[in-house]
């Protein structure tokens, strides 16, 4: 079969009411949704991402939308949307977002559903509200300080235990990576216990701390005890391997869902979860490079446990623009996306000639000759090198058993943050970038 049979089973996009109906059908009853991306930098991913989930919010009923984002930052973003905190508009709750890549989040899409799902939330009980939370686990000085605060309130007591405990990572400036490094290597300057301790002593409590908190707050403290129990796991592990790293990162992921499900589930709701990441964390790792590695991700964790309960859904580009940086910390700037590279499934969408679709990758799509075969995938994740791309950006894949279906943009361009750093020219990369011949 060629692309010509893969244009027939696609789903044009045009706009309009009809366009994401294909997927609202595959979803039925699913209570997780898991919806990628392949780039951090790119307008396009990011908007139809926030669409989907406007309609599943208000067709499927979902009630949490669960982000790659640190967790502190993402409840802050929370409490806004759900009529709290003391930020007044949406940007003012976007404030927290202060690490790099700060145009992961603080961007015009982000923006504009996070105010949008503030006014949604506006008209429903409080128990009928849909949150904001995040899923990943490099805020541990800031999750440490969430939790001093919260026992000061209800038990300072066990405010100056915590305190106690947590001044184990003094040493290290609030610098993540520097007390990964000297724990790695000496065991004695690990603050490993001092957190576990920490998290069971909230866990063991937790009845009384519900009672004198209420269960918002509890469960916000608790989830940063366990992100420092976590984060600090995991900064060790980054000098012994990205393997082990990668692991720990996911699994945190899931952890993190499940403890939200949980969480929803005591409030009386079934957990309706939207889960927003990059397509590296989302589709089963099982059916790329990563699990021949030994690498697992927060999609395959999922589908294991839910099975068709969850659904999957990648997103793919040809060429356009992205907001990335070409080194960790350097400002995001525009960068020209190179065309898909010969047996990749971008360059295979690219041939359908339809600029933008859905598609299903259930039998019927993954009987075609296009995808019964595993090819070439590209990730650009916050980091973009295009002179080396294959190296940098490319892993096989086998699509239908990495996703339940993909989105396809052909021409893409650059997300839009919210502060544009000097070097960041929209739409203005001449052709020719980065060899400028």
């Amino acid at each position: 079969m060629t692309s010509a049979d893969l244009r027939l089973l696609s789903h044009p996009l045009h706009d309009t009411e009809r366009d994401h109906q294909p997927l609202l059908e595959l979803a039925g009853d699913a209570r997780f949704v898991l919806l990628g991306e392949a780039s951090h930098g790119t307008h396009d991913f990011y908007y139809e991402r926030a669409e989907i989930t406007k309609r599943l919010i208000i067709e499927k009923g979902f009630n949490a939308v669960a982000v790659e984002a640190d967790w502190p930052d993402a409840y802050r973003v929370n409490r806004y949307v759900r009529g709290e905190g003391d930020d007044g508009n949406a940007d003012a709750a976007l404030a927290g977002f202060e690490r790099f890549p700060t145009w992961m989040w603080r961007n015009t899409v982000v923006l504009e559903f996070v105010e949008w799902l503030r006014n949604a939330n506006s008209s429903r009980t409080e128990a009928s509200k849909t949150g904001f939370y995040g899923l990943d686990l490099y805020s541990l000085f800031n999750s440490m300080a969430v939790v001093v605060n919260y026992l000061d309130a209800v038990d300072p007591e066990a405010a100056r235990r915590a305190r106690y405990r947590y001044s184990c990572f003094e040493h290290f400036g609030e610098d993540s990576q520097a007390y990964g490094y000297a724990a790695s290597f000496d065991l004695s300057r690990s603050c490993e216990d001092e957190a576990i301790h920490q998290l069971k002593e909230m866990q063991r409590r937790a009845m009384e701390y519900l009672t004198k908190s209420g269960d918002d707050d509890f469960f916000d403290a608790e989830q940063n005890a366990r992100l420092v129990k976590n984060a600090e796991e995991y900064y060790r592990s980054m000098f012994r391997g990205r393997q082990s790293s990668w692991n720990l990162r996911d699994t945190h992921m899931a952890e993190t869902v499940e403890s939200l499900a949980g969480y929803l589930s005591r409030r009386g709701h079934t957990p309706k979860i939207v889960i927003w990441a990059h397509n590296s964390h989302l589709g089963d790792a099982r059916a790329t490079e990563m699990g021949a590695r030994g690498e697992l991700n927060l999609g395959q964790l999922i589908r294991q446990k839910y099975g068709e309960d969850a659904v999957s859904v990648g997103f793919t580009t040809y060429t356009g623009t992205v907001t990335a940086a070409t080194n960790w910390d350097d400002p995001g700037e525009v960068k020209r996306v190179r065309p898909g590279l010969p047996n990749s499934y971008e360059l295979a969408f690219h041939e359908t000639d339809v600029p933008r679709f859905f598609l299903n990758l259930g039998p019927g799509a993954s009987r075609t000759a296009l995808l019964a075969q595993p090819r070439l995938e590209r990730a650009i994740g916050v980091i973009y090198r295009p002179e080396t791309e294959r190296l940098s950006h490319y892993f096989h894949a086998d699509l239908p058993r990495q996703f339940n279906a993909v989105y396809h943009f052909d021409q893409t361009r650059a997300l839009e943050p919210l502060e544009k750093p000097e070097q960041w020219q929209h739409d203005e990369v001449p052709e020719t970038f980065p060899s400028g011949i």
